[in-house]
Parts: C-alpha cells; sequence; structure tokens
C-alpha cells in the first residue's frame, strides 16, 4: 500500500487514527501493530510472516543478550542474533545476484531462483540489527513482544525509512505524550511530503522516462535526463521521509530527519551528511566505528571507508551498478578528505558545480539498467560521439516541462522554507500566515488527490530495497 494512494488517504488513515485515539494508551502500540501488520500484508501475507520470524528472533536475542551481558557468551548471541537477521535479506535480496555472477564467472547455466524481494526489508533488517546490539551496549531488552513487533514493523517508516533505531524510540514506546499541536505539525509535515512526491517526484520521473524513450537524444536531453533522474530520486526518497515523520509525529513519535538539502552541499562529505542520514549514521555507527574508524593505521582506514560504501551501495540495491554508485562515493571522499577539500573551500561555485556534477552523473549509474548505458549518458552530457546539442524534440520537452523543473530546482534549496518562516514570524503577516497555511494545506491537498485519481503514473523507488 502505497502512502501516495487513495485507499491509504481516505480509508486507512481515517480508521486507524479513529481507533487508535480511542482507546487507552496501553492498547495504542497494539492498534499500531495490527494497522501496520495489515499495512504490510496488503503486499502480501507471507511476507507479513517473514517479518514476524525477523521480530520474534531479534525479540529472543534480544533477551537472551540481556541475561548474559557482560559474559563472552552475549558476543556470541550477538554474532548470532545479526547472522540470523541478516541473512533473510541476504537469501530475498541477493541469491539470483550471486547465482547470475557465478554462471557468468564458471561458464555453468545454475537456474536463478527468480524469488520476489519482500518490500522494505532492507530497512527492518537493519531496525532490528540496531535493536540487538543496542542491547548489548547497554540498552534495556524489550520485554513486551509487542511493543518490539510495533516498533519494527511501524508503517510509517516501514517501507521508506527513515531507519528508525531502536534507543531513539525505546522510550517512546512505553511514555509518549499525544496533543492537538503535535497533530498539526505531523498533518502539515505529511502533506508536504505527499506534495513532494506526487505533483514533483511524479513529474520528474515522467520527464525521465519520456526522454529515456526517445530515440535520437541530444547534448541537452541527456542534461535535462540527468536533472530529473536527480530531482525525482531526491522528491520521491525526502517526500516519503517527511510524510514518515508526519505520520510519527501525528503517532506521538520523534523521528529523526532524513535529508536536509542536498543540493546545495560544496563537496562529497558534505553530501552525505545531508542526505540519507538515517543510513550514513547508521553505516557509521554499526559498521565504520566497529571495524576501526579512522583510529587505525592509514591502509586500515582506507578498507574501512570502502568497506562502508561497498555496503551501502549494495544496500541499495543487488547489482553492479549499486556498487558502483557507491564506490564511486567511497573514492570521492577519500580524495576529499587527502587534497580535495582545501581547494573546494576557496570557491562557493566552483565546488558547488563539482558537487552537482558528480551527484548528476552517479544519479545516472543509479538509475539506468546498465552501466554501460550510464556510461553512455554521462558521455552525452559532454557530446561524446559527435550528438547534437538540441533538437525540435529537445525544445519540446523543455517547454513542457520547464515550468515543473523551475518549481523543483527551487524546491530542493531552503529557499521556500526560509520565506515561509520569515513571513509567519513577521508582525504585520504572522496572522495572515496562520489562517491561510491551513487553507492552503487543504487546497493542497485536493490537487494531490485529483492528480491520484487523474493519473496512471505513481511510482516508487525505494520498494525495490
Amino acid at each position: 500500500m502505497l502512502f501516495s494512494s487513495i485507499s491509504f488517504l481516505y480509508f486507512f488513515i481515517p480508521a486507524i487514527l479513529l481507533l487508535y485515539f480511542a482507546v487507552p494508551f496501553k492498547l495504542k502500540n497494539t492498534v499500531l501493530l495490527i494497522f501496520s501488520l495489515f499495512f504490510y500484508a496488503w503486499g502480501g501475507v507471507k511476507y507479513a510472516m517473514i517479518m514476524v520470524l525477523a521480530i520474534l528472533s531479534g525479540y529472543g536475542y534480544g533477551l537472551l543478550i540481556e541475561k548474559f551481558r557482560g559474559k563472552k557468551i552475549a558476543k556470541l548471541f550477538v554474532a548470532l542474533g545479526v547472522g540470523t537477521i541478516i541473512s533473510a535479506m541476504l537469501y530475498f535480496k541477493y541469491t539470483d545476484f550471486f547465482i547470475d555472477n557465478f554462471n557468468q564467472i564458471t561458464g555453468m547455466s545454475i537456474p536463478l531462483l527468480k524469488i520476489v524481494l519482500p518490500i522494505g526489508i532492507s530497512f527492518y533488517t537493519f531496525q532490528i540489527i540496531s535493536y540487538v546490539v543496542d542491547v548489548y551496549r547497554g540498552e534495556k531488552a524489550q520485554k513486551n513482544p509487542i511493543n518490539l513487533a510495533a516498533y519494527v514493523s511501524m508503517f510509517p517508516q516501514l517501507i521508506a525509512g527513515p531507519i528508525v533505531r531502536y534507543s531513539d524510540v525505546a522510550r517512546e514506546l512505553e511514555n509518549r505524550t499525544h496533543s492537538i499541536t503535535k497533530v498539526g505539525e505531523g498533518t502539515r509535515r505529511f502533506i508536504m511530503g505527499l506534495a513532494k512526491k506526487v505533483l514533483i517526484a511524479n513529474s520528474m520521473y515522467d520527464l525521465s522516462e519520456l526522454i529515456y524513450a526517445a530515440d535520437e537524444k541530444t547534448v541537452l536531453m541527456y542534461w535535462m535526463y540527468g536533472i530529473s533522474v536527480s530531482l525525482y530520486i531526491y522528491f520521491d526518497f525526502s517526500g516519503y521521509s517527511d510524510m514518515a515523520i508526519g505520520l510519527g509525529k501525528i503517532f506521538g513519535f520523534n523521528f529523526l530527519e532524513n535529508f536536509n538539502y542536498p543540493f546545495i552541499s560544496r563537496s562529497a562529505t558534505e553530501f552525505w551528511r545531508r542526505w540519507h542520514m538515517s543510513l550514513g549514521s547508521w553505516f557509521r555507527d554499526y559498521l565504520y566505528i566497529p571495524l576501526g574508524g579512522n583510529r587505525v593505521p592509514k591502509w586500515r582506514w582506507f578498507i574501512n571507508i570502502f568497506a562502508v560504501w561497498l555496503f551501502t551501495g549494495f544496500w541499495h540495491g543487488a547489482a553492479w551498478n549499486f556498487i558502483v554508485w557507491g564506490l564511486f562515493f567511497g573514492v570521492l571522499l577519500v580524495i576529499e578528505k587527502f587534497w580535495l577539500l582545501t581547494h573546494l573551500e576557496k570557491s562557493q561555485v566552483l565546488s558547488r558545480v563539482y558537487i552537482l556534477l558528480a551527484v548528476i552523473a552517479s544519479f545516472m549509474v543509479f538509475q539506468l539498467p546498465t552501466l554501460d548505458e550510464a556510461l553512455v549518458y554521462i558521455g552525452g552530457l559532454f557530446g561524446a560521439g559527435g550528438i547534437s546539442f538540441t533538437s525540435p524534440e529537445t525544445g519540446y520537452y523543455l517547454r513542457s516541462y520547464a515550468v515543473l523543473l523551475i518549481m523543483a530546482l527551487i524546491g530542493s534549496t531552503p529557499l521556500v522554507k526560509k520565506l515561509a518562516a520569515g513571513f509567519s514570524k513577521s508582525e504585520k503577516y504572522g496572522r495572515v500566515a496562520n489562517v491561510i497555511e491551513p487553507v492552503l494545506l487543504v487546497v493542497l491537498f485536493v490537487v494531490v488527490t485529483a492528480f491520484l485519481v487523474d493519473s496512471s503514473s505513481n511510482p516508487f523507488l525505494y520498494f525495490r530495497f
């Protein structure tokens, strides 16, 4: 079930809100769990059972780790817990990838299993791992299986994050507050995220697909493709993160931010402090630091960095283009740490041009089906192959999507947020803003609904993770 669907917006959400706020606090996690399991089972009951088994596994290992905390056997239970939990993700997500590559290397023809990937398995696997490790590090194990299951399966962040760590919500599972103010803030955040997804991300996706299907491409087309794909990925994922954070606030949870205007970055280092922040911090705390971080000999430090970025790329998908995408950023980060950052700091213009070029090229690798195609598209940005700069077809696409492209580009910067904040704080216009904002949100929601009813295109990038 998509957040950006009529069934979710007009049936699922009203039903859970009605029941959730009608029951006493001790039953709220139960209601949240039941609806979350229904939400997930919408895509297939058997996949919901896989998640339930993973939750029960994490629950059992958490109790064992706490019972034997401080003893050597606790380390064994951590290793077994992480291994058990991650094995399901490895099987469903990567089995066919390994079989296919084994066949290519050996010339054998082992048939692919064609395993269907359970939606959101990459996210809930990492959340259960964080729970097991956090208990080992001193967090109290969750004695109530309903509370733990509600944390892992919580529908707002189940299929697209942000990756919520157990330590961040452990206390809110036991005791959290609800208020009209929080519901209002959450609703506003949800509608804004929904608009980003439906009005901007979907439009950028449509443009990228039109260009991809074009028979003859021009330099300007390749640039439009790179920009539209980058904006699509950003607004699609950040829009869902906004919706998750908003829904979490409605139910009394405070999820951490996941995006912070990454396209205004001046380096790859800064970009990854602003992009998918919950994933970056997860790899830092549960992989990079346990490997030794930068407090090791230089050669080990290199290995640690590339291990993190290898797994970052591989986490996104079982294909070589994702691995290359991750390692590409790993290489950039190493170059920046040892040489480039000092030069980038000297020019705000050149540093921003550099990172935007790197991001556009990287997302071509990320989005296109093969590495060969990605190389062709990256070369096309610079006129490789003697292609023309523009064409009548290019002009048609540009005119058709110019307004949306400009809106998306502006929306990817903090400009709108700063203007809105200044307007609301103004003594002259503050009261007007308080009256206008709810009206604008209702209008925006109606417009989004109209788009959903009328459009047959509603893709979601992170369903493949």
